[in-house]
């Protein structure tokens, strides 16, 4: 099998080797702040380029060029007909430079090329696209007032949708383009100005995609991009007086953090947050797409995805059948650099994460827990952990309960489907599920019972952009995705003429 890797391209390598600042007003600026961040190549350790730590003073800069923006309604006042065919050419030009954008994605990030271009460039077209769409069908209704007053008058009432104002987006770095698209889209879909922080490990694709938002005809200072580490950059992004609305996507931590700021002077708040998500497959389910289904499920992205299903409950008749194949199916991936095309699993995005998930599965280990690995990876440098199965892990374990983010994954037997629900929503977290059966009734039933915002029957982490998708109890607030997506964008204005 070829290990060799696909050739860099020349576009990618000049992106790569500027002096990186900050997105503010329709044009790539200088930061006031001097102190600038590394990005590394997560599979060979290797700095890459730099950009800049931007300061409150930075922040502030950013967020009043959208407000601006906002006041002025350079885009707020444009027709929705208008808006969207700008917003459609946007796609394009990211279709355009697809490519480029998968490369970029995949060196600062380390997923597979594979994974880049189908999920962050592919995925992210048909969401732009999709929301591009939802411009033109934003409206209000028309209402009677039911109670008039005085007696006899006469009333016509009606609501009307209006943006928000100015919104901060908060990336991730496990899908920065694609999630910072569903941030960005439906912010200018409904009218509003944007200021985007990507995650200081994985800042490269916004900046790039904010170039092409100005190339497609996107007013100076709607969409800014300030980068930074979290603590400094995106507090103060979040804090800002200017901002009307937060949509976070992150951890649990840090969103808990985020909403008291937001409480204090009442900030609109989506928050997509972390998930330790079950799969419950019952005695009567198909082996091979358990397998198929989940090996996907959990090892996409070597399971640094939010959906991801982490673990695995199966009722003992199907146990020690579905261990082996899950054992074999491990054994077999290949694992390598995001660069190389049949790799299969690919180191995770930083230094710091790896130590932290390989913290998990040393604790495992000292508690006698069963792991079965697959490859270790290159011995070169990168920031590679070996896909793992946890068999039986004790309950009380912190990767029974936690949300470990990487390619982990426990298998546990369970006597029947009820204890396997049980044991599913006893959780803090309450993101995704999985059924997996051949029959519909129970199926249907599991679904009605798991405590999760998205359940799959017989599949893992279908994540569309006409689904409704977003957490119950600590895995957030607030739904992304579907037709009435732009609502959370949109304040409702109601008005009332007598006459």
């Amino acid at each position: 099998m070829s290990t060799s890797q696909i050739a860099l391209l020349a576009s990618v390598q000049q992106f790569l080797d500027r002096q990186h600042g900050l997105y503010i007003d329709g044009a790539p600026c200088a930061a006031q702040s001097e102190n600038r961040l590394t990005v590394w190549d997560p599979a060979t350790g290797q700095a890459i380029a730099t950009t800049a730590d931007a300061s409150p003073a930075d922040v502030d800069r950013a967020v009043m060029s959208a407000w601006r923006a906002f006041v002025d309604r350079r885009w707020a006042g444009r027709t929705p007909a208008d808006r969207e065919r700008i917003l459609l050419r946007f796609a394009d030009l990211v279709e355009q430079h697809g490519e480029e954008l998968a490369q970029l994605e995949t060196l600062e990030q380390g997923k597979s090329i594979a994974i880049s271009r189908a999920f962050e460039v592919g995925c992210t077209l048909n969401w732009m696209r999709y929301t591009a769409g939802l411009t033109t069908k934003i409206s209000g209704r028309t209402l009677d007032v039911s109670i008039p007053f005085p007696q006899g008058a006469r009333y016509q009432a009606w609501t009307k949708k209006e943006p928000v104002g100015v919104v901060a987006g908060i990336v991730p770095w496990n899908f920065p383009l694609m999630i910072g698209m569903w941030k960005v889209m439906p912010a200018l879909a409904a009218g509003c100005s944007i200021v985007i922080k990507p995650s200081e490990t994985t800042p490269l694709t916004l900046l790039r995609v904010a170039e092409l938002a100005t190339q497609a005809g996107i007013p100076d200072g709607v969409f800014n991009v300030v980068t930074g580490s979290g603590a400094g950059c995106g507090a103060a992004l979040t804090a800002h007086p200017q901002v009307a609305k937060v949509s976070f996507t992150g951890s649990t931590a840090t969103g808990k953090q985020i909403a008291r700021v937001a409480a204090d002077r009442l900030t609109r708040v989506t928050l997509e947050l972390g998930g330790k998500n079950p799969a419950i497959v019952l005695k009567d389910a198909d082996p091979q797409w358990v397998i198929e289904g989940l090996m996907t499920g959990s090892f996409l992205n070597q399971g640094q995805v939010c959906a991801a299903s982490s673990r695995i409950y199966i009722e003992a008749p199907l146990f020690d059948t579905l261990v082996s194949g899950f054992e074999q199916a491990v054994k077999s991936l290949q694992v390598g650099p995001g660069m190389q095309e049949t790799a299969q699993i690919n180191p995770v995005v930083s230094r710091a994460h790896c130590d932290k998930v390989a913290a998990y599965l040393e604790e495992a280990r000292q508690q006698k827990a069963e792991l079965i690995s697959g490859s270790a990876g290159p011995d070169a440098g990168g920031y590679y952990i070996p896909p793992t199965l946890v068999v039986n892990p004790d309950a009380g374990l912190r990767l029974s309960r936690e949300e470990v983010f990487g390619p982990v994954v426990n298998l546990v037997r369970v006597a029947d489907g009820e204890e396997a629900l049980r044991l599913a929503n006893d959780s803090d977290f309450g993101l995704t599920a999985s059924v997996w059966t051949r029959d519909l009734t129970q199926a249907l039933n599991y679904t009605d019972r798991l405590q999760a915002g998205t359940v799959w029957v017989n599949s893992h982490t279908l994540i569309d952009a006409n689904l409704p998708f977003g957490g119950m109890k600590q895995s957030g607030t607030g739904r992304d995705f579907g037709p009435d997506w732009l609502d959370g964008w949109c304040e409702t204005k109601s008005v009332c003429v007598r006459y």
